[in-house]
């Protein structure tokens, strides 16, 4: 590219990089002009062509490249080029897009590589390889659930169409007693009697009000549906528990070689066992893993710290400051300011998937006697339901951070510490605005009156 269409120059920071136009079908490669008598290449989207497109790279003296991350694309490039030794700087598609060049394939390889090789350009973060395979196990775990709740609609659809009312008397159809009838009635169990007997003693329901709710009409077709939906559910459960079994096995290569914390772990908080919750103990692993208990963290529970350690890893240091933390999880204020005027200050959109996770934390802290509980509520009715739940779950991101960087131990003071706190904070701001107008604020048990 000449001067002319680059507008003056810039200073090069990074002499020996290069960028890459990702594409699903062949990639276009781009390095200094200096490096090589053919600087731009085009490589297809094979193997082997990755593997000559990174040979080529070390071959010319290349130490950095920068690349988009576009869909999915990106992935064998950066593993193939990292294999290779060379540091990859993955960049958002948006950061790239604030600086923009000509659009075609050979252009936006050459403005990718003059715009890092000047140091314009942002890396995203990307975990180690043994937290990107976990990571990778979670994702897929989390879309066989998905997968396995549309096939549970399925089948109360059919149930529904032969009036069959089990799931407006147990609370979850895919409990011991919903699996065990619906079991029942794919192999061709209909009376109603014999079926209510197999609820588990642990059921709200009474055996009268289940048979009641079993006697339906059945039909072929529907209960064709019903079996076909009963054994996808079942497969997908099947296929969560081989995950289960690979995470298991990441988290012990993690810790492996690592010093045993001296301190046992402490208590759980809570006994019940969560819905769809991994079939292993993960909180004992992830103490191993970490020295630290996160579940103490109120909001935090197995799956969640679990989830926390997946995205981010275990070295936050990425992040400077806990600030830094909470703005790349887009849990902190916007700031769009022109001409000294704050324009927005709306907090940003994001599919982290680490902010959706925070934010259900939040809501259902929200509803306890803790201190967080009651930042919640204090903050709900001030400002409202959705900037109290996004507050409340920066302040969980925030402990997270200073645990894992700092080894802080969480102590919930409790909520009456909290409303005690607060309740000194504004008693502290009327006595100043009372001060500005020349009065004093007198206790209601006094018999002075406002001097």
């Amino acid at each position: 590219m000449t001067r002319s269409r680059l507008g003056p120059a810039f200073p090069v920071i990074r002499p020996r990089a290069a960028g890459i136009d990702v594409g699903s079908r062949f990639h276009v490669a781009a390095v200094p002009a200096e490096c090589a008598s053919e600087p731009v290449r085009r490589f297809e989207a094979f193997t082997t062509d990755l593997e000559r497109m990174a040979a080529w790279f070390v071959e010319v003296g290349i130490e950095s490249v920068a690349m988009e991350s576009t869909g999915v694309y990106w992935v064998p490039v950066y593993e193939v080029l990292e294999s290779h030794g060379l540091e990859v700087v993955l960049v958002n598609a948006r950061d790239a897009r604030n600086v923009p060049g000509r659009k075609t394939d050979v252009n936006d390889a050459q403005w990718l590589q003059r715009l890092h090789a000047c140091g314009l350009l942002r890396a995203s973060f990307r975990p180690g390889r043994d937290i990107a395979a976990l990571r990778a196990y979670l994702r897929l775990r989390e879309r066989h659930l998905d997968y396995a709740a549309a096939h549970i609609q399925h089948m109360q659809k059919a149930l529904t169409f032969m009036n069959l009312q089990l799931h407006h008397v147990v609370s979850d159809i895919t409990g011991a007693t919903g699996l065990r009838i619906l079991r029942a009635i794919v192999g061709g169990e209909r009376n109603a009697q014999v079926l209510a007997r197999m609820r588990d003693v642990r059921c709200k329901a009474n055996e009268a009000t289940i048979q009641g709710a079993l006697s339906g009409n059945y039909q072929p077709e529907h209960l064709f549906a019903l079996s076909q939906s009963l054994q996808l559910y079942e497969f997908y459960q099947a296929r969560v528990a081989e995950c289960d079994t690979e995470i298991a096995r990441c988290l012990s290569h993690l810790h492996a070689g690592r010093a045993a914390p001296e301190a046992p772990l402490p208590g759980a908080r809570h006994r019940t066992k969560q819905a769809n919750a991994l079939n292993f103990d993960a909180r004992t692993a992830l103490y191993q893993l970490l020295g630290c208990d996160l579940t103490q963290i109120h909001g935090i529970g197995p799956y969640l710290a679990l989830r926390l350690i997946a995205e981010c890893g275990t070295d936050l240091s990425r992040w400077p400051t806990a600030k830094h933390f909470a703005s790349w999880l887009t849990l902190c204020p916007g700031s769009k300011i022109s001409g000294g005027k704050v324009l927005s200050a709306h907090t940003r959109k994001s599919s982290n998937r680490l902010t959706a996770h925070l934010r259900l934390a939040a809501v259902t802290v929200g509803k306890t006697q803790t201190a967080l509980g009651a930042f919640y509520r204090r903050l709900s009715a001030r400002v409202g339901k959705a900037k109290a739940v996004t507050a409340t779950a920066r302040k969980i991101a925030v402990l997270f951070y200073n645990a894992m960087r700092f080894g802080m131990r969480y102590v919930d003071p409790g909520a009456s510490h909290y409303e005690t706190r607060y309740r000194e904070r504004v008693l502290k701001g009327l006595q100043r605005r009372a001060a500005e107008f020349g009065l004093a604020l007198i206790p209601s048990g006094s018999d002075m009156g406002v001097s």
